[in-house]
């Protein structure tokens, strides 16, 4: 009987396989055309005033010619010098610096849309850094396939410790079930640090994007844009595409940044996503429920083993995969300290404390072009 609880797992094996079987159906992409069309990149920030010089470098050095795409900083009440610092640079054509006109990423992000005039969209961050090929490479996927989305690989800049190593493998499974959900045709998520869509897309959908939440601009957008039948969702596999992000800081700004994030999921209607997010907290609650009877019990021991390998399986092929695929293999030398650690991680994070956003205002008036 001690072994029934067991049965939990397998719809997490059985979900994070198929994911793994579409990850190997990863095919790169090779600019073959000169799309010749105009690019508005929208750069939410606040308080940037360290990352966003190195930003702007990186996207006056693009191999894409400087008429045909526009930059627009959305300053989002910085404390610092981050809109002084993009005023006044001078290496991009097309620069807008302007002020976000209501409160938080979302709601500046709205506002970039609103001042922006190209048919492809692309969002990134202000502690981001890429290629000189990535508006190119980004812009030629969208010529060669026209789809209305497409979600480009983000990787965490590499630091040492314990942490760093942490938070570098869990940001890169959440981008190999990211890559292997959207292969198989039915998306569950995607990073505002690198997306791209077309500005119609964007303009009939931005009132299913849930104002009453700080972020959550990507998720929703896309969970919105799978509910249209016909909708062209794809995956850009490109080391030209890819950007670098920063990690967090300390360990307290890991927690919040992902308390951030899991805090939107009460608002998801996406059948898939929810059922993923219902089975993966199962496994893991599983887990811990079951090390705890193991302590009280030595009878449970071989079923947390058991389990605990189980759940291994998936998750390191996944991470094997993404890890080969992003030149960061080194990683897995961390796996099965990070695979213990997991699940006290994710009790971290929800039971660690938000702070409250109370007095400010999200809703967003409606982006120009509506």
């Amino acid at each position: 009987m001690h072994w029934l609880p067991a049965i939990l797992i397998l719809p997490y094996l059985f979900i994070f396989l198929k994911i793994y079987r579409n990850l190997l159906k990863t095919k790169q992409y090779h600019s073959k055309s000169d799309p010749g069309i105009f690019v508005s990149v929208v750069v939410a920030c606040h308080n940037e005033e360290k990352h966003i010089p190195s930003l702007l470098n990186d996207l006056a050095n693009q191999d894409y010619p400087a008429q045909l795409f526009e930059v627009i900083v959305v300053d989002d009440h910085s404390e610092d010098r981050t809109h002084e610092r993009a005023s006044g640079f001078s290496g991009i054509r097309n620069l807008k610096v302007i002020a976000n006109d209501g409160y938080g990423k979302k709601r500046a992000v709205r506002t970039g849309i609103s001042a922006s005039k190209g048919e492809l969209l692309i969002t990134t961050d202000a502690d981001c850094r890429m290629r000189p090929e990535w508006i190119r490479t980004i812009a030629s996927y969208y010529t060669d396939h026209k789809p209305d989305m497409i979600i480009c690989p983000v990787k965490l800049e590499s630091k040492p410790g314990f942490c760093n190593r942490f938070q570098e493998l869990e940001f890169l499974s959440l981008q190999g079930v990211t890559a292997g959900s959207v292969i198989s045709g039915n998306a569950t998520m995607c990073n505002g640090s690198n997306l791209s869509f077309r500005r119609e897309t964007y303009l009939s959908h931005y009132s299913n994007l849930h104002d009453e939440l700080v972020s959550g601009e990507d998720v929703f957008l896309l969970h919105s844009l799978k509910k249209e039948k016909g909708s062209g969702i794809r995956w850009l596999e490109s080391p030209d595409a890819l950007v670098t992000s920063s990690s967090a800081s300390s360990i307290w700004s890991f927690l919040r940044q992902r308390k951030r994030w899991i805090s939107k999921a009460g608002a998801y209607s996406d059948i898939f996503t929810v059922v993923l997010t219902i089975v993966t907290f199962v496994t893991i609650l599983l887990e811990i429920v079951l090390l705890v009877s193991a302590f009280s019990n030595p009878v449970y021991w071989p079923v947390v083993a058991t389990v605990f390998l189980i759940k291994s399986v998936p998750d390191f092929l996944i991470l094997k995969n993404t890890a080969r695929r992003y030149a960061a293999g080194s990683l897995m030398k961390w796996f099965l300290i990070s695979q213990l650690t997991y699940p006290f991680y994710v009790i971290a994070v929800l039971f660690f404390p938000v702070r409250s956003s109370a007095g400010k205002h999200f809703n967003s008036p409606s982006p120009k072009g509506t």
